[in-house]
């Protein structure tokens, strides 16, 4: 902050100032960026974990409260989350809206089209409370079941920013600390992109001083969207070697800093 105030006393407190603000908020490296792996399957404690751990970094796992694999390996997560890594809420039963093209997947029980307002945040709100079981903590982020965001035109996050840092979407994109929407985190979703895309979206964010934020599921198979281990390797390893030009978190302390930097209100939808 005492960058941007010598700037703006020589009267350069235009796109400099913004650029040394912005990159404060990025724990003064060039950029953030957050890894994040939905579903909670086998994949993440089999290959995830390990090779995250083994680069020093952490990421962010959205996890279904009802998957079998946090029933059946609770321990792992735990243990997961107490080397920071961040379990985050990605609904207790992954509802999608049925009613939209593509989503014969979905089934009646679980269709978000058919769902309350109060039965979607209530669930979600289950699932807290689950987490907060299996790591102790009361803070961290959502993410929304195939990125469906209203129920019957209506925006249920609204209800649940109190319980949230922030939500993230699924929409692509880089942003500065100030366009990001806290209810709305943009990302890249991965599905057999190789290493060097990967790689390439961190070049761009260190050049734009942005936020990229990746959306994986399978990591070397377990799902059908997927990322090849040695691609996602070759991620980890450029993010590895330049640890120094780029900070790598979870997202909830990644929003958390975005939200102090922000003014009240902003970039809120």
């Amino acid at each position: 902050m005492l960058l941007v105030s010598w700037l703006a006393a020589l009267g350069l407190a235009g796109p400099l100032a913004s650029q040394a603000q912005g990159l404060s908020v990025w724990n003064n490296k060039q950029c953030a960026v957050v890894l994040t792996y939905d579903d909670a399957i086998d994949a993440d404690l089999d290959r995830v974990v390990p090779a995250l751990d083994s680069a020093r970094l952490r990421g962010t796992f959205y996890l279904i409260g009802s998957s079998p694999v946090v029933a059946r390996r609770l321990p792992e997560w735990r243990r997961a989350a107490q080397r920071g890594h961040e379990l985050g809420n990605h609904a207790m039963f992954h509802p999608c809206d049925g009613s939209l093209p593509g989503r014969g997947f979905v089934t009646p029980d679980n269709d978000l089209s058919k769902y309350t307002v109060n039965r979607a945040v209530s669930e979600i709100r289950a699932n807290n409370t689950l987490l907060a079981a299996i790591d102790g903590k009361a803070t961290r982020t959502f993410a929304y079941p195939c990125g469906d965001r209203q129920i019957g035109g209506v925006y249920f996050y609204d209800q649940l920013k109190p319980d949230f840092v922030a939500a993230r979407g699924v929409m692509p994109g880089l942003q500065t600390a100030a366009q990001v929407d806290l209810s709305n985190v943009q990302c890249y979703a991965i599905n057999g992109q190789d290493g060097t895309y990967l790689v390439n979206l961190v070049k761009q964010a260190e050049q734009s001083h942005t936020l990229l934020v990746f959306l994986f599921h399978g990591v070397g198979g377990g799902h059908s969207l997927n990322v090849s281990l040695p691609a996602h390797r070759q991620l980890l390893r450029y993010l590895q070697a330049n640890e120094q030009r780029i900070w790598v978190a979870p997202m909830v302390e990644v929003a958390e800093k975005i939200k102090q930097a922000q003014p009240a209100g902003a970039a809120q939808k």
